[in-house]
């Protein structure tokens, strides 16, 4: 394979899987649709966890578990969701292999290891939790319920692309329960307001808050509040939901409480989650020709140092002075890297760190020693400049914390010059197909006319922003009133 990227003006799906494979963050394994993330990948989706986790904790979240599979019954108990996710389901029916008989060396299901009942590999835990909820709360007093899990699950998917859509996945899943429905869509509109806040700070992603239509709803919820992002190659990307349940998983699985009146009602519900999907939101918002562009917020290394020398004296002499940096920036809590290492060559460790997206490279060879120098680049915008040793920590922070701005000013202009308002179906294609990005367009309401213009155009309602404003129109297809925009793009 060679060493340098597809440019994306090429073929962008090409760039993107190279990408993943050739900065070492995923790979695909030996189950279909599935894949391995690797030390690197997996050190970025640890700073996603940590700082989700943080702010769960903070809006008076706690941490469990819950299992991995699903009996069928309880997973049937609510009907939209089983609907739902019926085509996506793995299934365990047996529990038992035995050698075949009729060929040596091989296994084969025990026939007589038949499950009682079929369990469904989790696609999402709304059954499993909402069953076990029923035996946490009897009272108002055990309310609010507050949980989150980290974990895995399984939607058998047909097309799968590393981080954007795998057969397993890992993501959180935030299930809560509320005396009333004020409580519950309150807590739902939160959770997605710590998702944008997590992504436009924390990622350097825009993204545009609203809610989705009826057709686009999880399946099993009343309201889903999104977070939609747009990619650099004008296709939207779906970052995280929140939902409002109702009483529909309390109802289906009979989860009640006495009330401060001592009346028994059913709870009120939300579901939320962010997967490692975010990644692929990260590849695709900030990488370029050359690599990643990772955040520093993000970054496993957020420095790293090359030393260039020619004798062991040199690279002492280096080394002394590497150390004494590394003391000074993890002081400021910085994550540094000193690549010391004999086996590659400077331009070698240049080339790896660039396509890995390391924000600040720090080079220090005996020439700079003499100055009392070092030479910084930044891998946002490939520029080099000559720093003062005796300024170097201070210009680092201001550096990183420039990177951090500049990424989120980059994306959020592009996205905001890819909203495009159109008034007609001709310009509504024209759009999509000349410019892509979101569409902002006249909708009548119904499931009917979404379902042409995604039929004829492969366009989707994103979803309706919640900051729209009411608006007189007609819609962008049928002609019929409209009283706000949506928002439409094509969508990974």
């Amino acid at each position: 394979m060679s060493k340098k990227l597809t440019s994306r003006t090429e073929d962008y799906s090409k760039w993107y899987n190279e990408l993943v494979v050739k900065a070492d963050l995923a790979e695909n394994s030996a189950v279909r649709g599935c894949m391995v993330i690797k030390p690197y990948g997996y050190a970025i989706w640890e700073k996603m966890q940590a700082e989700l986790d943080k702010k769960f904790k903070e809006t008076g979240h706690q941490n469990a578990y819950f299992p991995l599979f699903v009996p069928k019954s309880l997973f049937e108990a609510e009907e939209k969701n089983a609907e739902g996710f019926a085509k996506e389901c793995a299934v365990v029916t047996h529990y038992r292999l035995q050698n075949d008989p009729d060929k040596p060396g091989k296994l084969r299901v025990d026939p007589e290891a038949r499950l009682e009942e079929e369990l469904v590999v989790r696609p999402t835990s709304e059954a499993i939790i909402w069953n076990t909820y029923r035996g946490w709360i009897q009272s108002y007093r055990d309310l609010p319920l507050l949980i989150n899990q980290w974990a895995n699950v399984v939607r058998w998917e047909m097309r799968t692309r590393l981080f954007l859509r795998t057969a397993e996945f890992l993501w959180q899943e935030g299930h809560t329960a509320h005396a009333t429905k004020a409580e519950a869509l309150d807590e739902a509109k939160l959770m997605n307001n710590v998702y944008a806040n997590f992504v436009e700070n924390f990622m350097a992603i825009p993204v545009v808050q609203g809610v989705k239509t009826e057709s686009e709803r999880f399946a099993g919820a009343d309201e889903t509040y999104c977070i939609e992002a747009l990619m650099q190659d004008g296709k939207a990307l779906q970052a995280g939901t929140s939902h409002f349940l109702g009483q529909n998983f309390a109802k289906a699985f009979d989860v009640k409480f006495a009330n401060k009146e001592g009346k028994q009602d059913h709870v009120w519900a939300t579901s939320w989650g962010v997967s490692t999907r975010l990644m692929g939101a990260l590849i695709m918002t900030h990488s370029d020709d050359q690599g990643l562009v990772l955040p520093p917020s993000l970054a496993p290394n957020q420095v790293v140092i090359v030393p260039i020398y020619k004798s062991d004296e040199d690279l002492n002499a280096i080394t002394e002075v590497a150390n004494s940096i590394i003391t000074d920036l993890r002081a400021k809590n910085r994550t540094i890297k000193f690549d010391n290492r004999t086996t590659h060559r400077p331009g070698a460790k240049f080339a790896q760190h660039e396509l890995q997206g390391v924000p600040l490279r720090i080079a220090i060879g005996p020439k700079d020693l003499a100055n009392g120098t070092v030479e910084i680049a930044r891998r946002d915008n490939l520029t080099k400049e000559t720093v003062s040793l005796n300024d170097l920590v201070n210009r680092v922070e201001e550096l990183l914390e420039d990177i951090q701005a500049s990424l989120y000013k980059k994306a959020l202009d592009y996205r905001d010059s890819h909203i495009t308002e159109v008034e007609n179906f001709d310009d509504f294609k024209n759009v999509l197909e000349n410019k892509g990005g979101f569409i902002s367009a006249h909708w009548d309401g119904t499931n009917e006319t979404e379902d042409k213009i995604k039929e004829l155009t492969k366009a989707t309602i994103r979803c309706i922003p919640l900051e729209n404003k009411e608006e007189e129109g007609v819609c962008v297809y049928t002609g019929a009133p409209s009283k706000q925009r949506v928002l439409f793009a094509k969508a990974y």
